[in-house]
């Protein structure tokens, strides 16, 4: 099944016995992680921090989940990461590895992942970024088991854009303004959920 794409097979796992349906619930991921001005190429970026956003198909959020990350060949963060995601050097120092926290995350997970019928993200970079670090600290997740939707390129389908709008934009064309403090990544998930109603409709 290819990740984009949503199936019957995906509801029938969420048919209870009697034949009655629970809910769907989406999860929806934004990393923050180490750059600098220009940016660098992922393989040698590392997540700083997670934020995921458990909600229902109306967009409402039902749990989350909220993590800083200490990076392991870059331990010292840029000034324009600093003042790009407002994460201090202190909240870094202070974390967990990615070794440590993401087992964290797949705990929380597990609580959720019978009614998640897909995860998805504001374009295709954290995905990308995840299948690097868990490839580089040998991690599994399952996350690999369930869909993906690249929430930025089924809005520019969906509004037949040229060119897929950042996040800000997105929620500018929907007639939305983008609430709390951009480039947190537990805000910009929570932020990228208010759209998935408009994406991905019931």
């Amino acid at each position: 099944m290819e990740h984009s794409q949503m199936n019957m097979a995906t509801l029938d796992s969420l048919k209870l016995l009697d034949g009655s349906f629970i809910m769907p619930h989406w999860l929806v991921i934004d990393l923050e992680a180490t750059t600098e001005e220009g940016g660098w190429p992922v393989a040698e970026m590392e997540i700083i921090e997670i934020g995921a956003t458990l909600v229902n198909q109306d967009g409402r959020e039902l749990d989350h989940f909220e993590r800083f990350v200490r990076p392991a060949r870059r331990p010292l963060l840029t000034h324009f990461c600093r003042e790009l995601t407002h994460i201090s050097q202190s909240n870094i120092d202070s974390a967990a590895s990615l070794s440590n926290v993401w087992p964290q995350f797949e705990r929380w997970l597990s609580h959720h992942q019978a009614r998640i019928v897909g995860w998805a993200s504001w374009g295709d970079y954290d995905r990308k970024q995840l299948e690097e670090q868990w490839r580089e600290h040998r991690l599994e997740s399952a996350l690999n088991e369930l869909p993906y939707v690249n929430l930025k390129q089924r809005f520019a389908e969906a509004r037949q854009l040229q060119r897929a709008p950042g996040l800000n934009s997105a929620l500018q064309l929907a007639g939305m303004q983008f609430s709390g403090q951009q480039h947190r990544a537990l805000v910009d998930a929570r932020n990228t959920a208010r759209l998935l109603p408009l994406i991905i409709p019931n």
